[in-house]
């Protein structure tokens, strides 16, 4: 007899997530007002990867009270209820959010202009939600509860904090399998911990959201720079270097003192002046071209700069080298005529494919429109986001449209970078400006005699280096490419008495631009061998009696156990110089 063939569950598209997570955070809501009936809501969004809901509840909830929670929500499921909205006039769903005693909620309705109020409805259980949702519980499959964390009530300091739940689900288990394998992987990859392991960086709560950068991290660091300049350097760029504490004055002329400002570190002087720390460059390489008359010969002048900069997060939001508070971006800011806009974004993508298509990530980009809070004319605004719209559609590059996700004065164009574990990641950004310019009255004499306007462009590659970094280590699981690894080859001499023939290999290596060193310790060949490959190092070379008879060594890489013995030195040098230069 012939089984029937099961079909595969259908997985869910992008549009459909954010209705099959949101309606979960509405079972999450359900379960736990059916074991703890006193607890009040907050809100539970779908987010980028599942959904949460926040409870206003005396006791934070424990592993064994998630267990609980996912048993009811199943329960839930099963059940099989109808999502229903429910609209009510604005007055009833005030007294039945009164009655209720849901304190946030009411909160939540007084943000909401609309004379009739829409709820989501399923079983006994009823919520303040405008959709979408589900039709039916019984499409969630899978539902796993991750964490618990504290949340203020609509992220400020000043109101109670409730409790977070985060939860995950899917409309297969296997999907749900194969996100938690994920899971477990991106742990095993997590930068923190190898940064610690591999004696790249750590942080100290003496300094929270700044990273100490150890000798070898400071190696990657200054690669990555030294790559990035020597690559702006054949495209006429011209690094600066601005002060980092700046009075405010020059914020209030550039926007950000007004627009900024809650991400801004302030300091007040025993003059009584105030000063910011740099939160972003821009407004000092204005300065810069102020300083003295420009002509259009000197368009496009593309000022680059990779300051370190500092932005006040909540310490909440801080996530090892993701978010921090102290960064560097590999910076640039570039002064052109309007008519220039197309041909300089031209050669920005280059930029873009050229440093990114040297590890291997694949890419598209983000065009983000006029935020509600912009400065300067919409008409403006209207003329850039229509340039840079064009510039995307000739690319011939995958694009996506974030509404209100420019600048406050201009939009932009993200790059968006996926990783070997598919997620996603904004990176650099590229920036289209009419604004600043004006606020800053700067000007620059053209072909016919006259005083014009220049516009500019403010761009990013990597990004913030510090994330750079961090995403490279998770990507590559610490396992970094030769040219940017701190230990490019290790020397393991078999005994004491090879160590003079180790010394003569690690010179020859040191001046031949590599970065090596030996492991000189007492420990058995094998142990060093497993050292050496717990510490991701590219190529490990062992040295014995053999090798110093013919000059040679017996090489094994990092993804290759196999030994190759007999390997002239001088063969070995220009092989790794080779892959080095090619940025292997």
């Amino acid at each position: 007899m012939v089984k029937e063939a099961k079909e595969e569950p259908k997985k869910l598209k992008d549009e459909e997530r954010e209705a099959f997570w949101h309606s979960t955070s509405h079972v999450l809501a359900d379960a736990v007002k059916r074991l703890w009936p006193s607890v009040k809501l907050g809100i539970g969004p779908a987010i980028k990867e599942g959904f949460y809901y926040d409870f206003d509840r005396k006791e934070p909830f424990t592993a064994e009270d998630l267990v609980k929670i996912e048993i009811e929500m199943k329960k839930i499921v099963k059940e099989n209820l109808k999502f229903e909205q429910v609209k009510m006039p604005r007055k009833e769903a005030e007294a039945s959010l009164k009655k209720g005693g849901e304190k946030y909620k009411l909160d939540l309705l007084t943000e909401i202009p609309d004379k009739e109020v829409s709820f989501y409805k399923h079983g006994e259980f009823i919520d303040l939600c405008k959709g979408p949702v589900i039709r039916y519980t019984s499409q969630i499959k899978a539902i796993k509860l991750l964490t618990t964390s504290t949340a203020y009530w609509k992220g400020d300091s000043n109101k109670p904090v409730l409790h977070r739940i985060y939860g995950i689900s899917f409309p297969s288990q296997k999907e749900l399998d194969e996100y938690l394998v994920r899971q477990e992987e991106i742990k095993k990859r997590a930068h923190k911990k190898i940064g610690q392991e591999l004696e790249l960086f750590f942080f100290d709560e003496t300094a929270p959201g700044m990273a100490y950068w150890l000798p070898k991290g400071l190696v990657i660091y200054n690669t990555l720079l030294d790559f990035w300049r020597t690559e702006h350097n054949k495209r006429g760029y011209h690094e600066t270097k601005t002060p980092l504490l700046n009075k405010k004055e020059l914020y209030e002329t550039s926007g950000h003192w007004q627009h900024y400002l809650e991400n801004m570190f302030i300091i007040k002087t025993k003059e009584d002046e105030t000063y910011c720390l740099k939160p972003m460059n821009c407004p000092n390489a204005m300065i810069i071209y102020k300083l003295r008359p420009r002509s259009y010969r000197e368009l496009p002048l593309r000022l680059s700069d990779a300051d370190a900069i500092h932005r006040s997060e909540l310490s909440g939001t801080l996530s090892g080298l993701f978010r921090v508070r102290e960064f560097q971006q590999d910076d640039a800011h570039i002064f052109i005529k309007e008519s220039q806009i197309e041909e300089e974004y031209k050669r920005i993508f280059e930029i873009v494919e050229k440093f990114y298509s040297v590890f291997n990530l694949g890419y598209s980009f983000r065009l983000g429109t006029r935020p509600k809070e912009f400065m300067g004319d919409s008409k403006v605004w209207d003329k850039a986001e229509k340039i840079l719209k064009k510039i995307l559609e000739s690319s011939g590059k995958k694009f996506i449209i974030g509404e209100g996700e420019g600048a406050f004065y201009g939009p932009k164009i993200d790059i968006l970078m996926k990783d070997s574990l598919d997620r996603e990641w904004q990176m650099g950004t590229i920036q289209l400006d009419f604004q600043l310019p004006q606020r800053f009255n700067l000007k620059y004499v053209d072909d016919d005699g006259r005083e014009k306007t220049p516009v500019i462009i403010h761009r990013v590659i990597y990004g913030s280096l510090e994330r750079f970094i961090g995403i490279l280590i998770e990507n590559y699981a610490g396992a970094l490419p030769i040219w940017i690894s701190p230990v490019q080859v290790r020397i393991l001499p078999i005994a004491d008495r090879h160590a003079t023939y180790a010394e003569k290999v690690k010179k020859e290596l040191d001046d031949s631009g590599i970065r090596v060193e030996a492991d000189n310790s007492q420990s058995t060949t094998e142990y060093k061998i497993r050292d050496a490959s717990l510490q991701k190092i590219p190529f490990m070379i062992v040295v014995g009696d053999k090798e110093e008879q013919n000059n040679t060594v017996a090489v094994r890489t990092r993804e290759d156990s196999k030994v190759k013995y007999g390997v002239p030195l001088k063969d070995f040098v220009k092989e790794v110089q080779k892959l080095i230069k090619e940025k292997k």
